[in-house]
């Protein structure tokens, strides 16, 4: 069974990059797709405190640690590795990943590399896709367009988007919808993952008493961001994968 790794990342802080992360560690586990995650904002660890028991918090810097993600994926009994990058290392990490030939392995079919790059309503967000498209050639590359607040996203017209997608002629694009802010922060207090959350359940398992209509926001959100990301060649060779090894199983 090939492995595939997701990056979610990006280069400007504050665009919700791990929150695309936890939702996207949901989405496999509730299509029962085993999933390991590794959280390289060192030490502290932000995917860590929501999935202490899947998401390893390492320094990607470290070579040890890459070792940790890289050596371990053919003999790993989970089909997708999650690597939450650290807010402003994006470009960084996809240097390293280049200088050691993951990116050349990936291109070589040896696993599915998939990028998702999330930006915020802002140029300065935008520009990051330049300063990537060296390194995307041959990946699976979305660009994840985050509503983290009421203010309208940056619209991208003709002119804007022949700029900036000049360079990215197989970036795919998805939406994340704004979330309300007091539903995401009762999530956030809770410490629990969003699926939990919606069932009403703690970090320990047990019964909750979280609010109806703050679940509620979040059920909605789920469900309008689980139709992104099944839309995604990346999800959907995921899931295809799944299916081949359950039939070869049977």
């Amino acid at each position: 069974m090939k492995h595939s790794m997701i990056l979610v990342g990006a280069d400007k802080g504050g665009v919700g990059k791990t929150t695309l992360s936890r939702a996207l560690l949901d989405y496999l586990e509730r299509n029962n797709v085993l999933v390991r995650a590794f959280d390289t904002e060192n030490p502290r660890g932000t995917l860590n405190r929501f999935y202490p028991t899947k998401a390893t918090v390492i320094d990607l810097a470290n070579v040890a640690d890459q070792m940790r993600i890289l050596d371990t994926m053919e003999s790993a009994a989970e089909q997708v590795t999650i690597v939450d990058l650290k807010a402003g290392n994006l470009s960084s990490a996809l240097d390293i990943f280049d200088r050691i030939g993951v990116l050349e392995a990936a291109k070589d079919g040896l696993f599915d590399l998939g990028l998702m790059h999330v930006v915020g309503p802002s140029i300065a967000s935008l520009d990051e896709m330049n300063e990537v498209a060296k390194y995307t050639n041959g990946l699976d590359y979305v660009v994840a367009r985050n509503f983290i607040n009421e203010t309208n996203f940056f619209e991208w017209d003709e002119t804007t988007y022949n700029k900036y997608f000049a360079r990215l002629p197989n970036a795919k694009e998805i939406e994340v919808p704004k979330l309300n802010e007091m539903a995401y922060e009762q999530v956030d207090l809770a410490g629990v993952t969003f699926t939990d959350f919606i069932a009403n359940k703690s970090a320990k398992g047990e019964d909750a008493d979280f609010s109806f209509v703050l679940r509620g926001y979040v059920r909605k959100w789920i469900q309008d961001l689980d139709a992104e990301l099944s839309q995604l060649d990346m999800i959907k060779s995921v899931m295809a994968a799944k299916r081949s090894n359950a039939s070869g199983d049977s």
